[in-house]
């Protein structure tokens, strides 16, 4: 497999509170990351950062993830421990006071890949069968186009449009959502901040990933039209691709 990770600040944030980066554990899987912190006073890059390093710290530790129930308990225990660790971090921090941050995170193997997200940071698949959000956003328009209150047309434009539903770190314990999807030869996963899909739309996403770029140009053209699009929020990529299940995981 080959992997790419991106982020920028955008056009009009003063900070990047977004978070990402492609981690290995001790067989040489791959665990991919992208988390969107919330909260004033910069408390949304401190709990990003928190959620990050505290996957890093346990992943890089990990021994070979061989099945898909084994993958899917890791995500479970480790994020729940993250949402912990940022949960009395806030608590304990007047200036991180009510601090969360957003989470899609996939663990990679030669054979399938396992997702959990908390928010609205996604995850998407580029396959032989189209193009597929495999994550559900926790947000209030979500809801809202789920109940028929709004259509999707509508949603891009609601003033509540921001607001997120769940978050690591925010209450004491966390309800996530994981999955397992089957990963093969040529497939493409896309997992995204949301100052990317609020800013390019599917049909372009799947042009530029169809394109015979190389994923680090992909991932540069993807952040590039968000930015030319307005670019008001943090934009954060990561791209795997798999190339030929005889070539071993993620490089």
């Amino acid at each position: 497999m080959k992997a790419v990770f991106k982020t920028d600040r955008g056009r009009i944030r003063q900070h990047n509170e977004d978070n990402g980066g492609i981690f290995l554990n001790r067989s040489g899987q791959r665990l991919a990351i992208v988390a969107d912190g919330m909260g004033g006073h910069r408390a949304g890059d401190v709990a990003s950062e928190m959620a990050l390093s505290n996957l890093q710290k346990l992943w890089i530790e990990t021994e070979e993830i061989k099945t898909a129930d084994e993958a899917e308990e890791w995500l479970k225990i480790n994020v729940e421990k993250g949402n912990t660790a940022l949960y009395e971090h806030a608590k304990s921090t007047t200036e991180c006071e009510g601090m969360g941050t957003t989470l899609v995170a996939a663990i990679c193997t030669n054979h399938f890949v396992s997702i959990a997200n908390i928010g609205d940071s996604r995850c998407y698949i580029l396959n032989e069968n189209g193009f597929q959000q495999l994550t559900e956003d926790h947000s209030l328009v979500n809801e809202l186009i789920r109940s028929g209150q709004i259509s999707k047309e509508d949603a891009e434009h609601h003033p509540m449009k921001n607001v997120v539903l769940r978050a690591l770190g925010t209450e004491m314990t966390v309800n996530m959502d994981v999955k397992t999807i089957i990963f093969e030869d040529e497939d493409l996963l896309l997992l995204c901040s949301d100052g990317l899909s609020n800013k390019v739309q599917e049909i372009e996403m799947i042009e530029i990933l169809k394109s015979n770029q190389s994923l680090e140009e992909k991932a540069s053209t993807l952040i590039e039209l968000a930015n030319n699009n307005g670019g008001e929020d943090n934009i954060t990529i990561i791209i795997v691709e798999y190339l030929n299940s005889d070539n071993g995981d993620c490089v």
